[in-house]
């Protein structure tokens, strides 16, 4: 399982050196796993607290939109700038040093009261949640072999998803218990202080961390085009990007990237205030918005254990585009559904749920396990903070379009645009499939 290196040769290591870092190995997958999660809850109460912010200071959906737009597009700069970072100083370092800044600036938006100051503040409070993911991505890279990334980043990936439910239903449970916007943002500091605490203590960045010199395999950047760096050498960052870039199933993962994070920025902002606008009360409305996540998990499990078994000839994007293909006719429903003057809750929340099903698996894929496939754990860090960060720039796009279709047009209106995105997002899925056919044909 591990060994290290003695001149060009692999030596296992023994049984008591194993064990021991099975063990750190299994506490650092639960600090990435439950450090994430903690992550969402300084992240999803934003999203929790529109409808909160709008009875305060009534703010319309257009003006809400400003907040999370803006913030989304530090977030997407975030992810340009602190990927490549993990691969220079450490997965494991950048994932503790963006915990404490999430801490920093939930406390002090919870001080604000312009929508200016909302703006500011928040945008530096995504530019250090944007440090979580390409850590994480880099320390588990660094702890398990590429033949096992589909499962354990399918089970990794679930953190973000029921972060989301996490972060959704504690807000709800503190608005329902009559807090005000501010304990919105400042409880979820607390929590998260508590969770960098033990993430600190129960975590080591890769086995030469416990063990000088342990290696748990050969997690080259790409086996072919990089074989050449050897097993002991990070490659520089400008090395990796070009190899990258020059692949052409990178450059079709990012524009699935862009398409499939647009459409998630838009129900993970706005389906607490969706849901208040059509008719809901503010607690109800925050509550059952954490079906979309809840669905969403089960989603990203099965399709991380799917392609692992069961995807021929590494073709993950197959599954990608047929669950995606459902997700149109999901968007449609609710487009239909939220027309009417007595919509059908129980549908509609349906529909929600099965959203989050078909869209955040496929989601997933993009800067999980096919980051690792792609790049490897020397990678790992640049790899995902492009995918991200062309993500969420299609993010920020529709996070500020989807409040200001909902103030002119309705939410039905936005909810058909978003079906034909999801169109889009299929299609792009299925040319990657067909490259990765490609590739196992060559």
């Amino acid at each position: 399982m591990f060994y290290s290196l003695q001149g060009d040769q692999k030596v296992p290591l023994s049984e008591s050196e194993n064990l021991r870092l099975v063990k750190w190995r299994i506490s650092t997958f639960w600090v990435c796993l439950v450090g994430y999660v903690g992550y969402y809850i300084c992240r999803g109460n934003l999203a929790a607290a529109f409808p909160l912010l709008e009875e305060e200071f009534g703010y319309s959906n257009t003006q809400l939109g400003l907040i999370a737009s803006l913030s989304e597009m530090a977030y997407a700069a975030g992810k340009f700038i602190n990927g490549p970072l993990a691969d220079r100083i450490g997965g494991r370092k950048i994932f503790l040093i963006g915990m404490a800044g999430a801490i920093v600036w939930n406390i002090v938006f919870a001080f604000s009261a312009s929508l200016a100051g909302f703006i500011i503040v928040w945008c530096f409070c995504r530019y250090f949640l944007s440090m979580g993911w390409g850590g994480l991505t880099k320390t588990i890279g660094n702890w398990y072999p590429r033949d096992r990334n589909g499962t354990v980043m399918g089970l990794i990936s679930v953190n973000f998803q029921f972060g989301g439910v996490a972060a959704t239903l504690f807000a709800g449970f503190l608005v329902a218990s009559g807090v005000s916007w501010q304990g919105v943002f400042i409880y979820p500091a607390l929590v998260l202080s508590v969770i960098l605490l033990w993430s600190y203590l129960a975590s080591k960045s890769g086995p030469a961390a416990v063990i000088p010199g342990a290696l748990v395999t050969e997690n080259e950047l790409s086996k072919e085009q990089l074989a050449d760096y050897g097993d002991e050498e990070q490659p520089a960052v400008s090395t990796i990007l070009k190899t990258l870039i020059a692949l052409p199933i990178y450059r079709q993962l990012l524009v699935f990237s862009f398409l499939t994070t647009l459409l998630r920025s838009v129900f993970l902002f706005w389906t607490p205030k969706f849901l208040f606008d059509i008719g809901l009360g503010a607690s109800s409305a925050i509550l059952r918005s954490a079906i979309f996540p809840l669905l969403g998990v089960l989603g990203t499990v099965f399709i991380g254990w799917y392609t692992d078994h069961h995807a021929k000839n590494g073709d993950r994007a197959r599954m990608m585009w047929m669950m995606l293909s459902v997700l149109v006719l999901c968007m449609v429903a609710i487009s239909l559904l939220s027309a009417s003057e007595t919509p059908n809750f129980n549908l509609i929340l349906f529909f929600l749920g099965a959203s989050g099903f078909f869209l955040l698996g496929p989601y997933s894929m993009s800067s999980g396990c096919l980051t690792l496939d792609i790049a490897g754990a020397k990678g790992a860090g640049s790899c995902t903070g492009i995918i991200d960060g062309m993500g969420y720039i299609g993010g920020a796009i529709a996070a500020f379009a989807a409040g200001a279709m909902s103030d002119y047009l309705g939410w039905s209106q936005v909810f058909l645009v978003l079906s034909v995105f999801a169109l889009i997002s299929t299609a792009s899925a299925w040319f990657m499939s067909r490259g990765f056919q490609k590739i196992a044909k060559a």
